[in-house]
C-alpha cells in the first residue's frame, strides 16, 4: 500500500493512544503531583510514603506479585519442558487441560477456594472423616494467612501464561546448540541451566512479566477473600472521594511507576534479544519417547497439577450445582436452580447483554485497528513503525487498574472528556477501555500472520492490476483468516470477562458487565453466592470453547498472543 496510508494508520493510531491512553496517564499523574494552586508538589508522595498503611499495602502488593509469579515459573517450566520434550500417555488432552485455569478470573475462582478451604470447607470435612483433625476442631486454612492464599490463587489462574510462551521459545531452540553441549560434556541439569534456560530467558519474561503485572494489580481476589492491605483495594475504596482526595491518585501514580520501573529493569536484565538460532535445525528435533515409568510418572504429574489448577474451578462448579454446602466433603443435594435463579435475576441477564455488547464493539474497533497497525510494521518501510509497535504493545505493560482509574479522572465534571462521565453512562468508556487493554493481542496475532505470508502474492495481484487495498483484502486477509479469528477470540473473550474496568467504570446497575454482576451477587446475603458461582460457570464455558478453539488454530504459537 501507498506511505500515505501507512502515515494514515499512524496519525489515527496516535491520536487514539494519545486521547485514550497517555491522557488518562497524564490525569492520574497531574491529581497525584500538582496541588490546588497548579504547582508540581512531591507532597502527597512524601506524605503517602510516610504513611505505614499506604506503604505497607504497596509493600504487600509487591510480595504477592512476586510469589505469585515465582510459584507460577515453578509451576509451568517443568510442564513446558516435558511437554515440549517427551512423549507420555494422554499427552494431547493433558496438554489442553493445562489451558483450564486461563478460563476464570482469578476473583471467581477465589470463591470456590474459599468454600473447598474455608472454616466448614470441604478439606476440613474430609480431615474430619480420615480421623486427621478432631470432630469439633476447625481451620479456616486462607483466614489464617490471606496474602498466601491471594499469591497461590493467582499462580494456579496465572501460570499458563508462563506455560505458553515457556513451550513457544522450547520450540524454537535448535536441538544442535543442547546436542552439541551435550558431546562437550555438559548434561543433564547442567546443560538445561548452562543452555536451556538462557535460550528461552525472552520467552520466560515475557510470559513472567504479563503474571507480575496482574497479580501487582489484581483488584478481585483480594476482595473476595477480604483483605484490604493492598494498594489495588485502596485506590477501589478511594473512588468514593476522587474529587477531594489526591491521595487515590499518588498511589495509581506510584501503582504505575513500579509496574513501567520493575518490566524496563527485566527488559533490560532478562528480556534482551535472545541468542542467534541457526535459520533450520541442523539436526533431528521433536519429542522423544519415554521408558514406561518416566512416561507414565510425566502423565501423573501433568493430572495431579491440573488438578490442584482446578480446585478453585471445581469449586465454582459445585457450588454452582448444590442447594448447600455446609462442613461436607461434597454437597448432600444438588439443583439446576441456582442456574436458572442466577439467569432470571434482575443483575445477571442485563449483564450478559452488556458484556456482549462492549465487547463485540471493543473487538470490532481492536481489529480494524490491528490489522492496520500489524500491517504497517510488518510490510511497510514507514519510519515510525517501531513507534508504532510500541504504542500498540504499551497496553500490556501498564494495569488495567491504572488505565480505569485515569478513565474515571479524565472524565470527572469540569474535564475535558466530562461527557463520557461514567457516572451517567459508562457505555463509550467501557468499550474504550477493552479496547485498548485487548488491542495488543489482535495486533500480535495479525503481524505474525503478515510476517508468515509472502508479500509477493500482493505483488503479484497489483501487478495484474489489483488496487493495493484490495489485494490485501482478496488476497492476503483469508491466507491469515486463522491468525486474525484467533486474536480476535481472545480479545472477545477477555473483554467479556475483564475485571478492573468493570468494577471501577460500572458505576449504575443497569450497566452493570458480567464481572460486575459476579462480585455483587457474592456480596449478597442468603443464595448470592451460589448465583454468582452459577454466573461463573457460564463464564467458564464460555472462554473454555474460546481457548480450546484458539489452541487449535495456533497451537505452540499461541504463546506469543501474550508477548510484551
Amino acid at each position: 500500500m501507498s506511505q500515505s496510508f501507512a502515515r494514515s494508520v499512524f496519525a489515527v493510531t496516535a491520536v487514539f493512544f494519545a486521547a485514550f491512553f497517555l491522557w488518562p496517564v497524564l490525569q492520574i499523574l497531574k491529581g497525584g503531583f500538582i496541588d490546588a494552586d497548579g504547582r508540581f508538589t512531591l507532597a502527597y508522595l512524601g506524605a503517602l510514603i510516610r504513611d505505614p498503611l499506604y506503604l505497607g499495602a504497596l509493600g504487600n502488593s509487591f510480595l504477592i506479585a512476586c510469589a505469585a509469579t515465582t510459584l507460577a515459573g515453578f509451576i509451568a517450566l517443568p510442564l513446558a519442558v516435558l511437554g515440549d520434550r517427551y512423549l507420555f500417555p494422554a499427552k494431547n488432552l493433558l496438554s489442553s487441560l493445562v489451558l483450564v485455569p486461563m478460563i476464570l478470573p482469578p476473583f471467581v475462582g477465589a470463591i470456590g477456594i474459599k468454600q473447598i478451604f474455608g472454616q466448614y470447607g470441604a478439606f476440613n470435612a474430609l480431615l474430619h472423616h480420615t480421623g486427621l483433625l478432631a470432630p469439633a476442631a476447625t481451620i479456616d486454612w486462607f483466614a489464617a494467612n490471606q496474602f498466601w492464599g491471594i499469591a497461590i490463587v493467582e499462580a494456579l489462574s496465572l501460570y499458563p501464561i508462563i506455560y505458553l510462551n515457556a513451550l513457544a521459545a522450547l520450540a524454537n531452540i535448535d536441538p544442535a546448540m543442547e546436542e552439541a553441549a551435550q558431546n562437550l560434556g555438559c548434561t543433564g541439569l547442567r546443560r538445561f541451566v548452562r543452555i536451556t534456560l538462557p535460550l528461552i530467558r525472552p520467552g520466560l519474561f515475557a510470559g513472567g512479566t504479563i503474571v507480575f503485572i496482574w497479580a501487582f494489580t489484581e483488584l478481585g481476589t483480594p476482595l473476595i477473600f477480604d483483605y484490604d492491605r493492598v494498594t489495588s483495594v485502596q485506590i477501589y475504596y478511594g473512588l468514593r472521594d476522587i474529587g477531594g482526595n489526591p491521595f487515590p491518585y499518588a498511589l495509581v501514580a506510584v501503582m504505575l511507576a513500579a509496574s513501567v520501573a520493575l518490566y524496563a529493569i527485566g527488559k533490560g536484565l532478562f528480556g534482551r534479544a535472545g541468542h542467534a538460532m541457526m535459520a533450520k535445525a541442523t539436526t533431528m528435533g521433536g519429542a522423544r519417547r519415554l521408558p514406561t515409568f518416566g512416561a507414565w510418572l510425566c502423565t501423573v504429574l501433568f493430572a495431579g497439577v491440573t488438578f490442584v489448577a482446578v480446585l478453585p474451578h471445581l469449586g465454582v462448579v459445585l457450588v454452582a450445582f448444590s442447594r448447600d454446602w455446609y462442613a461436607t466433603v461434597l454437597p448432600r443435594d444438588y439443583t439446576l436452580d441456582n442456574f436458572r435463579l442466577a439467569l432470571g435475576h434482575d443483575l445477571t441477564v442485563p449483564a450478559i447483554a452488556n458484556s456482549l455488547k462492549f465487547a463485540s464493539l471493543a473487538t470490532v474497533i481492536d481489529v480494524v485497528l490491528g490489522v492496520a497497525i500489524a500491517y504497517v510494521v510488518v510490510r511497510t518501510r514507514l519510519a515510525g513503525r517501531a513507534v508504532l509497535d510500541f504504542l500498540a504493545m504499551l497496553p500490556l505493560a501498564v494495569p488495567g487498574l491504572v488505565l480505569a482509574f485515569g478513565y474515571l479522572a479524565m472524565a470527572q465534571e469540569g474535564k475535558f472528556f466530562a461527557f463520557l462521565n461514567p457516572v451517567q453512562d459508562p457505555t463509550v468508556l467501557l468499550v474504550i477501555a477493552y479496547s485498548v487493554r485487548r488491542l495488543p493481542y489482535v495486533v500480535r496475532s495479525a503481524a505474525a500472520g503478515f510476517e508468515q505470508t509472502s508479500a509477493t502474492l500482493e505483488e503479484a495481484a497489483q501487478s495484474l492490476g489489483a488496487p493495493p487495498l484490495r489485494s490485501v483484502v482478496r488476497i492476503t486477509l483469508p491466507l491469515i483468516a486463522a491468525n486474525l479469528i484467533a486474536g480476535g477470540l481472545l480479545a472477545f473473550a477477555f473483554a467479556m470477562l475483564e475485571v478492573s474496568d468493570s468494577l471501577i467504570l460500572a458505576q449504575k446497575q443497569v450497566f452493570y458487565p458480567i464481572t460486575k454482576a459476579i462480585m455483587e451477587l457474592f456480596q449478597l446475603l442468603g443464595d448470592g453466592k451460589f448465583l454468582a458461582s452459577a454466573l461463573g460457570v457460564w463464564a467458564m464455558v464460555f472462554l473454555g470453547v474460546t481457548i480450546v478453539g484458539m489452541s487449535l488454530l495456533l497451537g505452540k504459537k499461541l504463546g506469543a498472543i501474550f508477548r510484551v
